[in-house]
C-alpha cells in the first residue's frame, strides 16, 4: 500500500472548499499530503480549512477567482511560494451557466471557457513549468465531466469547455510525459453537493438518475477519494492521457 501514500507530498486543489474539490481534497489529506485550496468564498474556505487541518495540519487557503485569467500566474507563484512549490495539481474550479444554445451570449460563453478551460489550462502550465525547472515529475488531474462524453439540453458551454478538457488532458500527457509529468481526469457522475442540491431536491429529477445510474443512487464527494488518491500517488505511476468516469456506471448504459 506504499504506492497509495502521499506523505510529504503538497497539492494544490481549485475550487477545494466545497463538494467534489472539498472531497477530493479530503482524500489527499488522508492520504498525507499537505493541501493547499482554492475558492472565491473567504468563509467556506475558512471552513473547509479547519476540517482538512483536522485530517492533515499545515492546509491552506488562498482566495482567488480563476475566471480573472491575467492574474493566474500571479495567484499560483503566491501559492506555489507560500507552500514550497506542489507535487500535484488538482484543476476542478468550474462553472455553468444554462439557457438554450441559440440564446446563449458571447459574454456567458466567454465566462464559462475562461474558468472551465483557459484557467485550467495554464494553471497546469505554470505547475509544468516549476516541475520541469526542478527537474521532478508530478501529477496533473482535470475534473472533467459526464459532459465531456454526453450533452443535455441546455449546456452548449458547458459541454464545449468539458469536451475541449478531455482533449486537452490527452494534449498535455503527450506534451509532458518526457518529464515524467502524468495528466489525467476524474469524470464525476451526478453527485449530492450544494450546487446540485435542487435537482437532488427534485423528485422527478432525483429518481430520473437512480434510474439511469446503474448502482441506483446518487454519487457523493467521499466517492472522489479514492480515485483522486490513485492519479496523485505512484500507484499509477504507468497512468496518463486517461479520463476515469466515477459515475455508478451512467455512462456504460442508456
Amino acid at each position: 500500500m506504499k504506492a497509495f501514500s502521499l506523505k510529504g507530498k503538497t497539492a494544490l486543489v481549485t475550487g477545494g472548499n466545497s463538494g467534489i474539490g472539498l472531497g477530493m481534497a479530503r482524500g489527499l489529506a488522508k492520504a498525507g499530503a499537505t493541501v493547499a485550496i482554492t475558492g472565491r468564498n473567504a468563509a467556506k474556505n475558512e471552513r473547509a480549512l479547519a476540517e482538512l487541518n483536522r485530517i492533515q495540519p499545515g492546509c491552506r487557503g488562498f482566495a482567488a477567482d480563476l475566471a480573472k485569467t491575467d492574474l493566474i500566474r500571479s495567484a499560483y507563484a503566491e501559492a506555489s511560494k507560500d507552500m514550497g512549490g506542489f507535487d500535484i495539481l488538482i484543476n476542478n474550479a468550474g462553472t455553468t451557466i444554462r439557457g438554450p444554445a441559440e440564446d446563449l451570449t458571447l459574454d456567458d460563453w466567454s465566462t464559462t471557457m475562461a474558468l472551465n478551460l483557459t484557467a485550467p489550462m495554464f494553471l497546469s502550465q505554470c505547475f509544468a513549468r516549476e516541475r520541469i525547472e526542478r527537474k521532478q515529475g508530478g501529477s496533473i488531474i482535470f475534473t472533467a465531466s459526464l459532459m465531456s462524453e454526453a450533452s443535455r439540453s441546455t449546456t452548449a458551454a458547458y459541454t464545449a469547455s468539458k469536451g475541449g478538457i478531455r482533449q486537452l488532458i490527452k494534449a498535455l500527457a503527450v506534451d509532458w510525459a518526457k518529464y515524467g509529468i502524468r495528466v489525467n481526469g476524474i469524470g464525476p457522475g451526478y453527485i449530492e453537493t450544494d450546487l446540485t442540491r435542487p435537482l437532488h431536491e427534485n423528485e422527478e429529477f432525483s429518481a430520473w438518475v437512480k434510474k439511469r445510474t446503474p448502482l441506483g443512487r446518487w454519487g457523493q464527494p467521499a466517492d472522489l477519494e479514492g480515485m483522486a488518491v490513485l492519479l496523485a500517488s505512484d500507484a499509477s505511476a504507468f497512468v496518463t492521457g486517461q479520463i476515469f468516469y466515477v459515475d455508478g456506471g451512467w455512462l456504460a448504459t442508456f
